[in-house]
């Protein structure tokens, strides 16, 4: 019993045992799953690690550092292998929402009483910002300065740990929710957050370190780390890398991380082009044109008219998908932005404190939070993709523009001038860039008005009838506005064509213009053309300020309609719905909005889109030509009753009834008068003029030297390579055969040299024979020769026809133009023409004595011969005078002396050499403010501004208040008592929304009034810098780059920038006016709001580094689009002569992918920007709404907080792009600080009215060069013209004969000497008086569009009967009197529809006209027929006789008659006398071109006699 009882005893202390350790175990786990235990564990845990980096700080600082440099480079190329910068974005992470949480928290307890568990969590999360805080610098200094590349073992083994803790956490929290049904919403954010990141470190600690390996091969691929280091700098040389887009992961893309790398190299370093990296595949043209140009021509079929329609479908169809695309992200975008209203009204309930369940407000806060996400991503893809869309298909555009231009016939190429051309490809196809913004706008208003009405029919019911009925009203309203903005963009367009035309001429002729002196006048014209152009452009401006005032006012008409109902059907109002609606009206008030915009620029776009395929659906070149294979016939043209007109439609032909048969291997000349047709009879051969009936073969390859050198801008070699291979010896024998040995010496960088544009650093004789050197240097079958000795002197005339005709194309076809009848008998055939016939044909003999019009040319040529003889006695008879005259040949041995003593002075005046064409210059660094001071000020000194801003502050205010009102008047729900009736409610209503529309008309006005103003002013001062800009900038200035600014940055001053600067300004109005409600409801939104907006200040700023130099180089990168085409339409002929189409297309792609290229990554770089700027408002927003659930505030402007984001992220990008755009301005004032010609008139002297009387020129030491950097051209003249008496210039091309004539016109300014013309210094009188008392008759005759009356007379100055007089001196009058309206006749773009000889004579009009006292002939009579110049030489006899005139010339026997000759030689005198002087001294230069010219014309004529 006793032992029974024992046993009870000691199962009974067993049981209490049991029961006591058991509670113990209980109140132990109960304590383990304490907050307090919780919260203090992971606050040991984070001092613990805060410890651990401290130690490791001082322990680092102690240590002596050594050898870290080259591992630091070795770590950037690895630091990919180990995940080094999401770890660092962890831990940045995860400090930042423990450093929240800490303030939120704070906040809320303080407000809501404090216990133990409370301070603890507290301290734990000040904690845990801490130790990540100091976490991300540890991992930053360790392994960026030192190149570590593994973590260290506690660290990983500490990630561990916290991995295992976070995880217990979150459980912990699941279980004390499924406990009690509720748990601290701050806990399980921290928790999740926690866990997702330690999850990922202990990944990334643990798993196998794929960098070591790379780490053992990199020195053997790479070398030594200098090596590395290079390859480190040379990774982003755009030439040869691709987009990092083109190999992007799907994170890299969705966050645009793979534009990192450049922005960040752009803030290094200031970016160039060759930084930017190529595009992919996809987006260059390269690869996208051919896509395109097959889904058009399967569309065209056999009709060859392409339209507007089959254009869009071609465009469409070639890039389809990217277009799906952006179709459902901006319907996701519609979607996603519609959630915010329609949850609004369970908020404000939830707020109220009549939430449907515990913790909706933190639900909901999450939704609008995860829906803004959505939102912000699906927007930036949208906006990417389509503006990657926009940039393929305007390259696609430009580059079917540009192939076309390659191919236009004739005819067609009448109708369209080069301007306009250029106006298409640079304004039309541009266009196409621009509406792919506006794409997916139609149907999007459609979707975004339904998903509207479907909101507001949740909340109002059925006063969302009338919403969508003013809906409908507000956009039919847009209709006839939007066809008046059709018809004043279609009239801008006209207008800015006809100025640009007028534009492009004027430049390419503004030599000749300086020289008459007529710059000021045709500037005048220009500026007519553009009242024209503004008077359209006003009535734009205002009539899109109508627009903006009616869409601005949309969303209060809407409201106001829709309250109206919900008053007048007996809706009750209810704060929550009010709210909603306006929120609905606000996010209405975007696709409203931007309708105005959209239409215009469908209007825009459709305008463009019917120019482009008007221009595409001219008339090609129709090839006539039956083309054989290389030696499969004996025959190498032939023409039989062949019918060719320029113009078919009219009744008589350019060229009737030829036959002709030229066999291989024959030499045939082609002569006869001007405008007998020689020039259209090579051009018909060549396949250019259109053939009404005949036959035309041709068999072989073909080479073709216009008689108007078209030059390419680029350098020497690379003109006469013409895209060929280079062949050194070749080379070498062409050069030779040219004569071009002794050019390039004198030229700075040899055949390196650069040329400018059509070849303006060049005489006329060297561009002649670079063109002669390009055609020797083909190898061709078949050598078309226009004319091609007019142009070089007679020397080397002859050197040509001998070293390149006789001798290199001996074996070859060839068929020459020449009015030098020295060279007629050496062809095989001659080819006599008048009126548009051959009217002779056969060797120089047979043909001498059967007809008379070969005789006529022959004639003309002895009788200048016979000049030559009775010079030769008038020299022997001079003999007796010679003692009188001894002065003069002093003269020639000072000079000579002087020569010498110039020789050693050459080397130290020339100084450093540089290229002409020098780089385009581009701002660099950050728009300064003061362009865009400049800007503001420009229109009334910037008196409305202030204006404007007052308009844009009293309208935000207004909307401010009405929403307030709103808010404020309505009850909370049905139930409660409204403070006002509902007739004052919405008066009052009513009339804020008027106060505000009226404001946003004068707003609108005054906006658009003062950017019309700006505009018109920065115009009229650009282009008067440009015209009184001296003759070397435009030297050196491809007209591309002045096209560029008067075209396109002008339109951008026009029609973008006033917008952009303003959008900015009221964006950011609007920004602190929502910023003032915010602080008036939640000013603890600003512990998040402030950090925010310094983050997005400091994105802003290390973006705008490289957007800015990428938006410079797009700039820059135009110009050469430009150039290439313009240089392209006006040398086709002699493009397609070569068959060298297909290298120019090419050629052309290129540059219109290197205009691409910084386009595109200016686009992602903006993306980049605003995904961040969208990502951080989003942050800003949703702890706004965690503050608003957290303090369970009524908060009337709810609404506000929905907009804050987006005008956070709205501000930064309009200054973005604000900076980006302002870059027109900048160009544009570039252009307004050239330095300036000097004055046309000096008032204070001012020559007399009969200045100059004698003529008498005085040349005193005269040093020219061309630009600072340039060797002297001219070195140390003197020598004096006497008055009233003929001069003659000769010398071998590059002597300096055009630059002294340039010099006497100050064209050029002298560097030392002067020289006086009557005893006045031509320096000290204006330039006007001086350059309109001279005349001069120009090397490469010019005419202009215009009428014959508008060539001869521009100024306007004389009259009808004076005009004819000139006329028939110059033997034009009966050509003219032929012509159906006479005067009126019509001139096409420059003189094309007249031929060489014709415009050359319309010169000697003007000369003839103007009756000046010093008449200078630069190479006259360079292309007319021997016979037209001798009776130019009769006229300027008979008429000037009493003048001084000047006269250079190729042709020996045009100086013969001279009083005197100059001889230059390299920029010194050679040789200055009487010509009979000079011929008695055999031994002179002058003496030996004659014996030569007199061998040549001899030899030519006795060869057959």
């Amino acid at each position: 019993m006793q032992l029974f009882d024992s046993t009870n005893t000691a199962a009974a202390l067993l049981i209490d045992l049991l029961n006591s350790s058991s509670s113990l175990m209980d109140s132990a786990s109960h304590f383990l799953l304490e907050p307090i235990f919780v919260r203090g564990f992971a606050a040991s845990l984070h001092l613990v690690l805060l410890l651990a980096l401290f130690v490791s700080f001082v322990f680092n600082k102690l240590r002596v550092g050594g050898g870290e440099q080259g591992s630091k480079e070795r770590f950037s190329n690895n630091k990919r292998g180990f995940f080094y910068k999401q770890t660092l974005f962890c831990s940045v992470g995860v400090s930042s929402l423990n450093l929240v949480l800490s303030l939120v928290s704070y906040f809320y307890w303080y407000t809501n009483g404090w216990s133990d568990d409370k301070l603890v969590t507290l301290l734990d999360f000040v904690l845990t910002a801490l130790s990540w805080a100091a976490l991300s610098v540890y991992l930053h200094t360790q392994f960026f300065n030192s190149g570590e590349t593994k973590f260290h073992f506690l660290l990983r083994v500490w990630w561990a740990l916290f991995c295992s803790f976070s995880c217990y956490c979150l459980g912990l929290d699941f279980l004390v929710y499924h406990k009690h049904g509720s748990f601290e919403i701050q806990y399980l954010v921290s928790d999740v957050v926690s866990v997702f990141t330690a999850c990922f470190l202990t990944y990334v600690g643990f798993s196998r370190n794929k960098c070591q390996d790379t780490l053992l091969e990199q020195p053997l691929l790479i070398g030594d780390s200098s090596s590395i280091n290079g390859l480190e700098s040379s990774k982003y040389r755009g030439g040869d890398s691709v987009t990092p887009y083109a190999n992007a992961g799907l994170f890299s893309v969705l966050t645009f991380s793979w534009m990192g790398p450049l922005i960040a190299f752009g803030n290094k370093k200031t970016l160039e082009l060759e930084d930017v990296p190529q595009l992919h595949s996809v987006d260059s043209v390269v690869g996208a044109f051919p896509v395109f140009k097959n889904k058009l021509e399967s569309d065209s079929g056999a009709s060859s008219r392409v339209t507007a329609f089959k254009l869009v479908k071609a465009l469409f169809l070639s890039a389809w998908k990217e277009i799906l695309l952006t179709a459902l992200l901006a319907t996701i975008y519609a979607s996603a932005s519609y959630v915010g209203p329609y949850l609004i009204d369970s908020f404000v309930q939830c707020l109220d404190g009549r939430g449907e369940y515990k913790n909706q407000g933190y639900v909901l806060a999450s939704t609008f939070f995860v829906a803004k996400v959505v939102e912000c991503l699906s927007k930036r893809h949208w906006f990417f993709r389509l503006q990657q869309v926009g940039i393929r298909l305007r390259a696609v555009a430009t580059t079917m523009i540009y192939n076309k231009g390659l191919t236009l016939s004739s005819q067609s190429k009448q109708g369209q001038t080069s301007g306009e051309i250029i106006n298409i490809m640079t304004v039309d196809a541009e266009r196409i860039n621009d509406f792919s913004w506006y794409m997916h706008d139609p149907w999007l208003v459609i979707l975004r008005v339904g998903l509207a009405l479907l909101i507001l029919y949740k909340n109002l019911g059925l006063a969302t009838v009338s919403t969508f009925v003013a809906t409908i009203f507000v956009m039919l309203l847009n209709y006839p506005l939007g066809r008046l903005q059709e018809h004043f963009q279609d009239k801008l367009m006209e207008s800015k064509d006809k100025r640009m035309k007028a534009t492009t001429e004027i430049l390419r002729n503004m030599r000749i213009l300086k020289l008459q002196g007529w710059e000021m006048k045709f500037l005048s014209k220009i500026l007519e053309l553009r009242q024209v152009e503004t008077g359209w452009l006003k009535k734009y401006v205002y009539n899109s300020a109508m627009i903006t005032f009616l869409f601005w006012g949309a969303p209060t008409f809407v409201a106001v309609a829709t309250f109206g109902t919900c008053m007048l059907i007996g809706i009750p109002f209810e704060s929550g719905k009010i709210l909603s609606a306006l929120a609905t009206f606000r996010i209405l008030q975007e696709p409203i909005y931007n309708l105005p915009d959209t239409v215009s620029m469908i209007v825009q776009t459709k305008v463009s889109l019917d120019r482009i395929a008007s221009f595409i659906s001219l008339d090609d070149l129709k090839n006539d030509v039956e083309k054989l294979p290389t030696g499969s016939s004996d025959t190498a043209v032939e023409i039989v009753d062949g019918f060719f007109s320029w113009d078919v439609s009219s009744p008589s032909a350019t060229l009737k009834n030829i036959n002709l048969k030229v066999l291989h291997g024959m030499r045939v000349a082609i002569c006869g008068t001007v405008g007998s047709g020689k020039s259209s009879l090579l051009s018909c051969i060549l396949g250019e003029v259109p053939q009404i009936s005949g036959t035309l073969k041709l068999c072989g390859t073909k080479a073709y030297v216009a008689q108007s050198p078209w030059i390419q801008s680029g350098k020497v070699e690379e003109n006469i390579l013409f895209g060929k291979d280079m062949d050194r010896e070749k080379y070498d024998r062409v050069l030779e055969a040219c004569s071009l040995k002794k050019d390039l010496e004198i030229l700075s960088f040899g055949d390196q040299t650069v040329i400018g544009e059509r070849g303006i650093n060049l005489s006329g004789g060297q561009k002649q024979r670079i063109q002669i050197a390009r055609a020797l240097y083909q190898d061709a079958d078949i050598y078309l020769f226009d004319d091609p000795f007019s142009a070089v002197d007679a020397h080397t005339g002859s050197h040509l026809f001998k070293e390149a005709l006789l001798g290199l194309l001996n074996s070859k076809t060839v068929i020459y133009v020449t009015h030098q009848v020295e060279f007629l008998p050496a062809a095989d055939l001659i080819l006599v023409m008048k009126d548009g016939r051959i009217t002779q044909a056969g060797k120089y003999d047979d043909i001498l004595n059967s007809g008379s019009d070969f005789m006529e040319l022959v004639g003309a040529h002895k009788a200048a011969l016979s000049a030559f003889d009775s010079k030769q006695v008038e020299s022997a008879s001079a003999n007796e005078s010679a003692g009188k005259e001894s002065g003069s040949g002093d003269r020639i041995s000072q000079n000579e002396g002087n020569k010498d003593s110039q020789n050693g002075k050459e080397d130290e005046v020339a100084g450093p050499k540089a290229q002409l064409i020098q780089e385009e210059e581009r701002e660099k660094g950050s728009v300064g403010f003061p362009i865009y001071w400049k800007y503001i000020t420009a229109a009334y000194g910037g008196a409305l501004v202030p204006l404007i801003l007052l308009a844009q502050i009293l309208f935000q205010i207004l909307q401010i208040g009405s929403n307030y009102w709103m808010a404020w008047a309505t009850p909370v729900s049905k139930d409660m008592k409204p403070a006002v009736s509902g007739y004052t409610l919405m008066m009052v209503y009513v009339c804020l929304a008027i106060g505000s529309s009226f404001c946003i008309l004068a707003r609108a006005t005054l906006l658009v009034t003062a950017g019309y103003k700006t505009a018109t002013l920065l115009f009229n001062k650009m282009h008067l810098c440009i015209f009184r800009a001296p003759m070397s900038f435009f030297d050196a200035t491809p007209s591309g780059r002045i096209l560029n600014r008067a075209s396109t940055d002008q339109s951008a001053v026009e029609t973008q920038i006033p917008y952009q600067v303003g959008a900015l300004a009221f964006s950011s109005i609007q920004l602190l006016g929502i910023i003032a409600v915010m602080s008036q409801v939640a000013w603890q939104v600003f512990i998040v709001f402030i950090p925010v907006i310094a983050a997005c200040i400091w994105y802003q700023r290390y973006y705008i580094a490289s957007a800015r130099e990428l938006s410079r180089l797009d700039g820059v990168c135009k110009a050469p689009v430009i150039q290439h085409f313009a240089e392209t339409i006006s040398g086709a002929a002699t493009i397609r002569s070569f068959d060298q189409q297909s290298r120019f297309q090419e050629t052309n792609m290129k540059v219109t992918d290197a205009f691409s290229r910084p386009k595109f990554h200016v686009v992602a770089a903006m993306e980049w920007l605003c995904f961040r700027l969208d990502m951080l408002s989003s942050i800003t927003f949703a702890f706004s709404l965690v503050f608003l659930v957290s303090f369970q505030k009524r908060i009337d402007p709810v609404t506000y907080g929905l907009n804050l984001n987006t005008l956070q992220a709205w501000v930064i990008w309009n200054l973005c792009n604000c900076e980006n755009k302002i870059i027109s301005v900048e160009r544009i004032l570039q252009y307004m600080s050239i330095p300036s010609e000097p004055p046309l008139i000096i008032e204070a002297s001012r020559p007399n009215r009969s200045w100059p009387s004698h003529g008498e020129v005085e040349i005193n030491n005269l040093q020219v060069r061309y630009a600072p950097q340039m060797p002297l051209v001219l070195r140390g003249l003197t020598c004096t013209f006497p008055g009233g008496m003929k001069t003659g210039i000769v010398g071998r091309t590059g002597s300096g004969k055009s630059t002294l004539i340039q010099t006497l016109f100050r064209i050029v300014e002298p560097v030392a000497g002067r020289i006086m013309i009557d005893d006045i210094d031509i320096s000290s009188i204006g330039l006007h008086d001086l350059r309109s008392r001279l005349s001069i008759i120009p090397q490469d005759p010019t005419m202009f569009e215009g009428t014959v009356r508008s060539n001869l007379d521009p100024l306007e100055e004389y009259t009808d009967e004076q005009i004819w007089e000139a006329l028939d001196k110059c033997q034009l009058g009966d050509e003219v009197r032929k012509k159906e309206r006479k005067l009126d006749s019509t001139v096409i773009e420059n003189g094309e529809n007249w031929s060489m000889g014709q415009r050359q004579l319309v010169c000697l009009g003007r000369v003839l006209l103007k009756k000046s006292k010093v008449l200078v002939l630069d190479e006259a009579t360079a292309s007319v027929d021997t016979s037209t110049d001798n009776l130019i030489q009769q006229t300027l006899r008979q008429h000037f006789s009493d003048c001084t005139v000047i006269t250079i010339a190729h042709r020996i026997t045009s100086v013969l008659d001279s009083d005197m000759v100059l001889l230059l030689s390299h920029g010194l005198i050679e040789e200055y006398d009487s010509p009979a002087r000079l011929l008695e001294n055999k031994a002179s230069s002058f003496a030996q071109l004659v014996a030569e010219y007199r061998v040549r014309s001899n030899t030519s004529f006795e060869k057959f006699n």
